[in-house]
């Protein structure tokens, strides 16, 4: 442990990820205040943000930058002014609490995303969303740091969200200004079981799992049965379809229920699920002809 510009820094540190496997941090820091951050910057232009490790992989090497976790309360704090439909969150604020406390004074539009594990500034970094609705959709304003350290506040307009993207990449999200609707709580209430018990029923949410391993793809030409070209098609229904679901490579394997998801299990080893993600995209061009690209973060030690 050494304290480097008012930051105090442990070394050697475990990276949880929703995998559960996975390397560890030559370096970690947990900033309190965007000052703080700041700070993290001046030691190590390039540092890594860590939120809630939910779409992430840590190579078994782990990472020699320094990684900064977002956990701390004055990086998780939230504010939420009903009557006027607005919620401003630090970047490390969680998901999953932020919907269910606008649900509950009848702020609509982010209870689509239940279920979705992720800190806010993750959500909006990878435009987080599925079949019920993506983060883009409420997101007002997004205060970010660029890695010389100027604060600068980005518009709606100005950034560039789209399928899995915010164009935001090169910068860190410190705060998010969400604007929601007015609606009725228990019928957002209502529809956010909904969509937890669709979820429930077919994903593997109980497993050790980053969520989606893939991406939706476009297809560029027809594929009987799946899709026409230029449509997004299901990467789990090509995964199906080519054969993929129990695929395994040492403790990662396939969902039985998802095919989209790869779990792991007490043995598996990063490698494993990286080795069993390059098996599947293979598999599905082989058999389909698609190109399937990674959703899955992967964080690997520079040479």
């Amino acid at each position: 442990m050494t304290t480097t510009a008012d930051i105090l820094i442990r070394h050697d540190q475990p990276i949880p990820t929703w995998f559960r496997v996975g390397g560890r941090a030559d370096r970690m820091a947990r900033p309190r205040s965007v000052d703080e951050l700041r700070r993290c910057l001046e030691i190590d232009p390039a540092l890594r943000i860590l939120g809630d490790g939910a779409n992430l992989l840590v190579s078994d090497e782990g990472v020699g930058e320094l990684v900064v976790a977002m956990d701390d309360e004055g990086m998780r704090a939230v504010e939420i002014d009903a009557d006027a439909g607005r919620v401003t969150a630090m970047g490390g604020a969680r998901l999953p609490q932020i919907i269910t406390s606008c649900v509950r004074v009848g702020l609509g539009g982010m209870e689509g995303l239940a279920g979705i594990p992720a800190s806010l500034g993750g959500a909006v970094l990878m435009n987080a969303g599925g079949a019920f609705g993506q983060i883009a959709d409420v997101v007002e304003r997004v205060w970010v740091l660029d890695r010389d350290g100027h604060e600068i506040p980005v518009e709606r307009e100005q950034i560039r969200f789209g399928y899995r993207r915010s164009g935001l990449g090169e910068h860190i999200i410190t705060r998010i200004e969400l604007r929601l609707d007015h609606a009725d709580a228990d019928a957002l209430a209502e529809r956010r079981l909904e969509v937890m018990r669709y979820k429930k029923t077919t994903q593997p949410m109980a497993d050790r799992s980053a969520g989606c391993a893939f991406r939706n793809p476009i297809l560029v030409s027809d594929l009987e049965g799946i899709g026409t070209a230029g449509e997004r098609v299901s990467a789990g229904l090509l995964i199906d379809r080519a054969g993929g679901k129990g695929m395994c490579v040492g403790g990662a394997r396939v969902s039985d229920m998802h095919a989209n998801f790869i779990v792991t299990g007490e043995s598996a080893t990063a490698s494993d699920v990286v080795s069993l993600m390059v098996e599947v995209a293979g598999l599905v061009h082989d058999k389909l002809g698609v190109k399937l690209t990674p959703e899955v973060v992967i964080w690997r030690r520079e040479p």
